[in-house]
């Protein structure tokens, strides 16, 4: 396997060697502004859509995180000339060809990159790349994304596990034709066959027979395609999709900032009674967690919105007792079930089943911290329900899982504080992210000792 490790943490990685981060109470209201890292989700898309294009891509606003990085080392395996700058990356596409046509490349726990990537490479004219990933990652089915690929014509070989990597992709490109592909577990698995669709040697029709969990991200996966070249038609309400064997061109293109890291920002103003300002996204953005700030209107803050900026100004208690889907923005779910402790009622959260298949089961798991911490919590074949209480201390495993981190920061530092196990997960989204609490006043302890 090339150079990696079981938990897919890279050179870029935060925190390596510190075993725990200790978050403390803050004990009044935070507030300040804060610029959040760029989109994971637009990042691994822009980056996969550069290395298909012919000439040259420079991305602006890239996130530095484990996943991207093992995304850049993928294409410098494949040949592809590469050049990082900070967060800005230059990335020289050939047309959809290889110059390296055979080797081994390591994905970490890049769950978009397992889905956007088979497909260019099935695509190419020639070639053959066994793809492993980290243990998390390999545990997890992408069999629906390599059984439609299939349809098209892609040759895909697991080799431990049947529809889970690791996995032999050969080159030899795709057909043109007609796929259906369910898009009740993943959005991801729709946009890695639209992804690869524009590569195929004819035209390619995706029917999609029921709803898209987080169709958001779909209309995010169009976007980024069409800023690339590509022609794609969408009909019968978001269920057919056509597209044209356009391939790809190279061109300058910049990542918006995240706004699912935006949420743990929104929430720990509200949480705290602060006033918090993310000042590099707002209303423009396509990214379906900047509706988390509907939430927390609900339950009693102030929210202010323009186009590159958000404001959120918690209340002295936040409001519960109602319940609410977070169907289209499921990568929400930790952060209020973080928050939902401090309201005036209990807040129950429905049709999120599938992120019991992300980096963790995070219904199973945000129940077993709350109730660690003291809280009355049930889990739902859907989600959960988190009752009022008061978050003691305590220390908690992270399950190598950054949204778990991230969200129970939250409940520790408006809490009795917390101890998190092998913090440095963060590095998925938001390597920064306890500096950023740092810098908002929260007080944080890296040493590990704490």
């Amino acid at each position: 396997m090339p150079s990696g490790s079981p938990t897919g943490t890279s050179p870029w990685a935060a925190l390596q060697g510190v075993p725990a981060a200790r978050v403390m109470p803050v004990g009044g209201p935070v507030s300040g502004t804060v610029t959040v890292p760029g989109s994971k989700s637009v990042t691994n898309r822009a980056l996969i859509l550069a290395a298909a294009a012919a000439g040259e891509s420079r991305l602006s606003g890239v996130l530095r995180s484990d996943d991207s990085y093992w995304c850049l080392d993928a294409l410098e395996r494949l040949g592809l000339t590469v050049a990082v700058d900070g967060t800005d990356v230059a990335i020289g596409g050939q047309a959809g060809r290889f110059p390296h046509r055979q080797g081994e490349l390591f994905i970490g726990s890049a769950g978009t990159i397992a889905r956007f990537l088979p497909g260019v490479l099935a695509a190419a004219p020639d070639g053959m790349w066994r793809v492993s990933a980290s243990d998390q990652l390999s545990a997890r089915p992408v069999a629906p994304l390599f059984d439609a690929l299939a349809t098209l014509g892609a040759r895909i070989q697991t080799r431990v596990r049947a529809g889970a990597y690791p996995a032999d992709i050969a080159g030899g490109g795709l057909n043109g034709g007609s796929v259906t592909l369910s898009g009740a577990l993943s959005s991801q698995f729709i946009s890695g066959v639209l992804m690869a669709a524009p590569l195929a040697a004819g035209p390619v029709t995706l029917t999609v027979p029921d709803e898209i969990v987080q169709a958001d991200y779909v209309r995010i996966t169009l976007d980024t395609m069409a800023a690339f070249g590509a022609e794609i038609g969408v009909e019968d309400g978001f269920h057919r999709f056509t597209t044209a064997p356009t391939g790809y061109r190279g061109r300058p293109y910049t990542v918006e900032a995240d706004a699912s890291t935006s949420t743990y920002f929104m929430a720990l103003a509200a949480v705290t009674g602060g006033t918090v300002t993310i000042d590099n996204i707002g209303t423009e953005t396509r990214q379906p967690d900047i509706r988390f700030a509907d939430i927390l209107e609900r339950m009693g803050a102030v929210v202010a919105r323009r186009p590159g900026a958000i404001t959120v100004t918690g209340p002295p208690r936040l409001k519960g007792g109602f319940t609410v889907s977070l169907r289209p923005l499921s990568d929400a779910t930790l952060t209020l079930a973080a928050i939902a402790p401090f309201a005036d009622g209990p807040i129950t959260v429905t049709e999120v089943a599938h992120i019991r298949m992300h980096e963790s089961d995070r219904i199973a798991v945000a129940v077993a911290g709350l109730t660690r911490m003291g809280i009355r919590a049930e889990e739902r074949p859907d989600g959960l329900t988190v009752h009022p209480g008061t978050p003691r201390f305590a220390e908690l495993e992270t399950h190598d899982d950054h949204r778990v981190a991230m969200a129970f920061a939250l409940t520790g530092l408006a809490g009795a504080g917390v101890r998190l196990l092998e913090p440095g997960c963060v590095s998925k989204t938001c390597p920064v992210f306890f500096d950023l609490l740092a810098g908002l006043g929260v007080p944080v302890d890296l040493s590990g000792t704490g």
